[in-house]
């Protein structure tokens, strides 16, 4: 990877709509280049895929709360076990494996702090090996603004 694969790279993160045209123009090649490295990034998976962003109050998950998760045990078989179950609730957006206080830090989205209580006692808590949760209610969220 080169440094026009990395002008590439940081337009399309930015601007993941933009036309072949409009992306060759910000980095500097002509048009045809410019989608022969797009085409090359994608087939060696350096690009994964595209995705819209959802505003998530427009789709009534308008609180985010992160949640620290500490387990029992560490066995391969419980962590196995709550791997598999946490990332099959449509509640969690996020699971990240993370060292330091916890073992996992999840982002939820929920409707609001009534909606998050009754996640959290009946079906975070009730997950295979987890000792303790701790949330963090989010009050806002800050983005980068795409220039």
């Amino acid at each position: 990877m080169d440094e026009l694969d990395h002008s590439i790279l940081t337009t399309l993160e930015k601007y993941g709509r933009i036309s072949n045209n409009g992306l060759a123009e910000r980095v500097g090649l002509s048009p045809s280049p410019c989608l022969r490295r797009v085409r090359r990034l994608e087939e060696t998976g350096v690009i994964r895929g595209y995705q819209a962003l959802v505003d998530p109050a427009a789709v009534g998950r308008g609180l985010r709360v992160f949640a620290g998760v500490r387990l029992v045990r560490h066995a391969r078989a419980d962590v196995v076990a709550f791997e598999h179950a946490v990332v099959r609730l449509p509640e969690v957006v996020h699971t990240h494996h993370v060292t330091g206080n916890y073992d996992y830090l999840l982002q939820v989205e929920v409707a609001d702090l009534s909606a998050y209580e009754d996640f959290h006692a009946n079906r975070l808590a009730n997950l295979p090996s987890v000792a303790a949760v701790t949330s963090y209610v989010t009050m806002k969220t800050l983005t980068a603004n795409p220039t």
